[in-house]
Formats: C-alpha cells, sequence, structure tokens
C-alpha cells in the first residue's frame, strides 16, 4: 500500500428515461432491461465505497407490476437462451465470446432469480450494507434550468425526493441531472434539505479546481473532473480498444462475438486489457493527485462521475475494469470516499459557480437550442398551460393529478437529447407529443381518466403546483 496522495469519489448515476409499457426493439423497454442486466446487477456486485444517483424515474419502472416477472424472462430467454443458441451455431472462432456471454447472463439471472426479480432491491440492499450511497434526483430527470416556473422546478424536487425517501431513506446528497446548473438552484435544494450536488465547471474553471468541494450557499457542490472522466469519455478512451466487444456489431440473436478491431472478441484477452487499464488508471489518478499535494495545496478530491450504464451496457468490459480499479486505486495511494465522506473531510473552497452543464460544450444546448426547439419551447408551453389552468381553477383532482404527471414526462432531459444526438429516430419526439397530448386530455376531460403512464412518480403531490 503506497502513502495516501488524495482521494477519489466514485459518482455512478444509474437512470433510463421512462421506457416500460412504451414498446420493446429497438427502442422501449429492452433499454431498461438490459442496463439492469448489463450494468446495474454487475456493477452494484462489486461497489465499495462509492455514491450511486438512482433516478426516480429508474426506480419508477423497476417497481412497476410485472416487471420483475418480465425481466427475468428477457433475461432467461433473449440474453442467457440466444447466447447459448448462437455459441452452438456460429463459427468456431466466435463461439468462445457467445459462451462468455452466456456465462455472464447466467450470472444475473441467478442474481434475479434471488431478488425474486426485483431488481431495485439490489440497490437498497448494497446501501444497508453500508458499501454505497445512494443520491436522490428530480422526479423525472427534467433539466431543471429549463423548467419554466418555481411551482414546476418544486413538483420535480418534490415528487423525486418523496420517491426516494419511500425506497431508501431521507437522501441528504442530489444528483443534477444532467450536472445541468443554474445559480440558485442551490436555495431550493437546501429548502428540502440537500446538503450537496455535483457540477461540471470544466468550460470555465483554474487547473486544480476541480480538485476541491464549492460553497454553494447553504449546500456544498462537488465539480467533477472532466480530465480524469475523458480517459473513459472520449473517442481515444479505454473503452475504444481494439480487443474490447463491439457494441454496434451484432449477431442476429443480439451476441457480440466482434472485437472492435474486427476480429473475433477474445473474453481472456479482453478481461487482461480491462485489469490493465485499471491499473493504468489507479496510476493516472495518482499521479494527478501527488502533482497538486506537492504543489502546496491540501490533500486533493477528484470526483469521477460517469453513467452507471457506461460500465457494463455500453462497455462490456466495463465491470471488470471497475473491479479492478476498486482494488488497485488504494494500492497507489488513493482513498476512495463516498461524497458523504468527502463533504465531511474536504473543505469547500470560495468559488464561482455558472449555468453549466455535461452536455456538449457545457452549457444546455443539448435540450436547448435550434436543433431542438419544438421540444424546449413545447415543454415550457404545456408547463405554463397547467399553471394557467390551475390558476384560472379549471384544473382540480384527478384531472390535475394526471396533468401533472403526464407534465413531469414532457419534462424529461431524455427525449431533447436522443433528438438531438439522433440516435432513436422518432421515437423520442413521440414520447413527448403523447405525454403533451395526455396533459391538453386531462384539461379537457374535467374528470377521471386513468393516467398512461401507469407508474411514473406514484409519490406524486400536486401541492407545490398550487402554491401562490
Amino acid at each position: 500500500m503506497s502513502e495516501r496522495v488524495g482521494d477519489i469519489a466514485f459518482v455512478l448515476h444509474s437512470h433510463m428515461p421512462y421506457v416500460e409499457g412504451f414498446g420493446t426493439y429497438p427502442f422501449g423497454e429492452e433499454w431498461l432491461f438490459d442496463a439492469v442486466v448489463r450494468s446495474h446487477l454487475p456493477v452494484l456486485s462489486v461497489a465499495a465505497d462509492v455514491t450511486l444517483s438512482v433516478t426516480p424515474v429508474l426506480a419508477d419502472q423497476l417497481e412497476a407490476p410485472g416487471v420483475g416477472k418480465r425481466l427475468t424472462e428477457f433475461t432467461r430467454e433473449f440474453r442467457v437462451g440466444s447466447a447459448e443458441l448462437d455459441a452452438r451455431d456460429v463459427e468456431p472462432e466466435l463461439a468462445p465470446a457467445c459462451e462468455a456471454e452466456a456465462a455472464r447472463y447466467r450470472a444475473a439471472l441467478a442474481e434475479l432469480e434471488r431478488l425474486e426479480g426485483d431488481a431495485l432491491a439490489a440497490f437498497a440492499e448494497a446501501r444497508a450494507e453500508g458499501r454505497v450511497e445512494l443520491l436522490a434526483s428530480a422526479a423525472s430527470h427534467a433539466v431543471l434550468p429549463l423548467v419554466a416556473t418555481r411551482g414546476g422546478r418544486l413538483l420535480q424536487l418534490d415528487a423525486g425526493l418523496a420517491s426516494h425517501r419511500r425506497r431508501f431513506g431521507e437522501p441528504h446528497g442530489f444528483w443534477l441531472p444532467e450536472c445541468a446548473y443554474d445559480p440558485g438552484l442551490e436555495d431550493l435544494l437546501a429548502g428540502f434539505g440537500i446538503e450537496y450536488f455535483c457540477v461540471d465547471r470544466s468550460r470555465y474553471e483554474r487547473p486544480g479546481e476541480s480538485m476541491k468541494p464549492i460553497r454553494a450557499g447553504g449546500t456544498v457542490a462537488f465539480p467533477i473532473d472532466w480530465e480524469a472522466i475523458s480517459w473513459l469519455w472520449s473517442m481515444q478512451g479505454y473503452p475504444s480498444d481494439p480487443l474490447y466487444a463491439d457494441f454496434h456489431r451484432k449477431s442476429l440473436r443480439g451476441s457480440r462475438p466482434w472485437n472492435i478491431g474486427g476480429g473475433p472478441y477474445d473474453p481472456g484477452a479482453a478481461a487482461a486489457r480491462a485489469r490493465e487499464h485499471a491499473r493504468e488508471f489507479a496510476a493516472a489518478i495518482a499521479t494527478r493527485l501527488s502533482a497538486h499535494r506537492d504543489a502546496g495545496n491540501p490533500a486533493g478530491l477528484i470526483t469521477f462521475a460517469i453513467d452507471t450504464e457506461l460500465l457494463g451496457h455500453w462497455w462490456w468490459e466495463g465491470p471488470i475494469w471497475f473491479a479492478e480499479a476498486l482494488q488497485a486505486l488504494p494500492e497507489a495511494g488513493v482513498r476512495l470516499l463516498t461524497l458523504a465522506r468527502a463533504r465531511e473531510e474536504h473543505e469547500p473552497a470560495a468559488l464561482e459557480l455558472r449555468r453549466s452543464s455535461w452536455g456538449e460544450e457545457k452549457d444546455l444546448r443539448t435540450w436547448d437550442s435550434p436543433a431542438v426547439a419544438d421540444l424546449a419551447w413545447g415543454a415550457r408551453g404545456i408547463e405554463l398551460r397547467v399553471l394557467r389552468e390551475i390558476g384560472a381553477g379549471r384544473l382540480r383532482g384527478d384531472a390535475l393529478d394526471r396533468a401533472a404527471r403526464e407534465l413531469l414526462g414532457v419534462q424529461a432531459s431524455d427525449w431533447a437529447f436522443l433528438d438531438y444526438t439522433r440516435q432513436a429516430g422518432d421515437y423520442p419526439l413521440e414520447r413527448a407529443l403523447a405525454h403533451s397530448l395526455g396533459v391538453f386530455e386531462a384539461i379537457e376531460s374535467g374528470g377521471e381518466i386513468e393516467p398512461a403512464v401507469r407508474n411514473l412518480a406514484p409519490d406524486l403531490s400536486t401541492a407545490p403546483l398550487l402554491e401562490p
């Protein structure tokens, strides 16, 4: 064990848009099921001294009636079964890849069966065992700076925090969706008892400023370290190694028996490379922290925030890398801290916070620009219409409940992101339009309507929209 050079806080953001019951392949609840079996369960099985967000909308779906059974059957038939069939049918040089894929899915299936299909229980267990800290988030992953009114923001926060309390207990930390920050948000969070959150200051911060938390009113902001994150989150990052599985090249049954280099995927060689990359990562983190300390600064903190789904879903070898990194970092003199412990042990600095996100160019253009103007302005218009109808006394009771749920659906950041990046065809526009239609149906009906969104925000209270 090397001398301690500083600390790292892994923050894994676990989120999926509300796709449960809204289609299957290629855009629908397969996204949710694959994220669970490829990322959430493998990552939680090895996580220790790390922080994870669990967005309410992810938890809503995993808690929905029938999801556990469908998830388990999907894993058994369409992941384990398909990979086993591929292992018998493909060319001999591709068979080891399919056999290894089937083995990994069998491990996920065994865990699901132990949990009786309740994937959400895996997060709760890891928290109860003291291995992870769980962060709360906004109800439907809205970009909070783009929500038009205070009432709309309070609706997102109130429903999201109520969701977290019921499932996991009182939260102390909060994940701002898309790391989207606007000055003043900290005051809203503090009003709900939130003590800390993450921001991305990389567009304007000076060298070394990312290695210390920042005082933000009555809260603390942890700036994520984009230089370190880019070692994974860039076209030249670890996941692009030629030995790793090619995410985009699949068999007809969905297995991935080819590597990025174009040849047959070798599971053993890829696993060895992932462990090698983890050791490189630990050494590089230690070097950055050592340089910070040697410049006369107090021990630094690297806040390393990525999507949980990068580890395993997009980057097949990610859970192997993660498990090895958790061992290699302490050996390199880097202490692992949750955000709760980091807040206790690292004194916050007085630094500027500006509007920012971790999106393209670190501003809000991904969710608010000419490319997605129809979605951005549509969401604001719907929100203002709901509040106008409430103010006029025309929206109350069950109709208001449905309108509020559909409004949350419209406000999800995922639709603009998917449309901006052209990743899902017409699906995001169709979903935003469907939720918008639901709002107008609620306004016009004046009576009880069963929400089409089924299990979205079951802990919703419309009280924030009724405040004067």
